[in-house]
């Protein structure tokens, strides 16, 4: 059975940083499309990183570019998140997931594109 499970999260004060953690199971994940999204309070779910998984070549919201990395260690079966400069406005639920299609050489951010889901890590930063 294929599993994600998110680490990582916490309380953080503006200006400060977080990696997250996204281990996989069950198969794996090595030339997998990964993804990243995230709930911010009250809001829909949004995209945030992804990576694909034939090229490695990644795509960032607009939002978190040049703050945020997505990165993988396939020997672990892990997809990380490096959130650095974090802002309030970070503050959300945040969500690993996984297609298991065919390795894409183009990252994709729609999330109909992912099968499998996190149950995700909370994010919060104090201004």
């Amino acid at each position: 059975q294929v599993q994600l499970g998110e680490s990582g999260g916490g309380l953080v004060q503006a200006g400060g940083s977080l990696r997250l953690s996204c281990a996989a199971s069950g198969r794996s994940f090595t030339s997998s499309n990964m993804g990243w999204f995230r709930q911010p309070p009250g809001k829909e779910r949004e995209f945030v990183a992804a990576v694909a998984g034939s090229t490695g070549s990644t795509v960032y919201a607009d939002s978190v570019k040049g703050r945020f990395t997505i990165s993988r260690d396939n020997a672990k079966n892990t997809v990380y998140l490096q959130m650095n400069s974090l802002e309030p406005e970070d503050t959300a639920v945040y969500y690993c997931a996984a297609d298991l299609g065919a390795p894409r050489t183009v990252a994709v951010s729609n999330a109909a594109g992912y099968h499998y889901w996190g149950q995700g890590t909370r994010v919060t930063v104090s201004s």
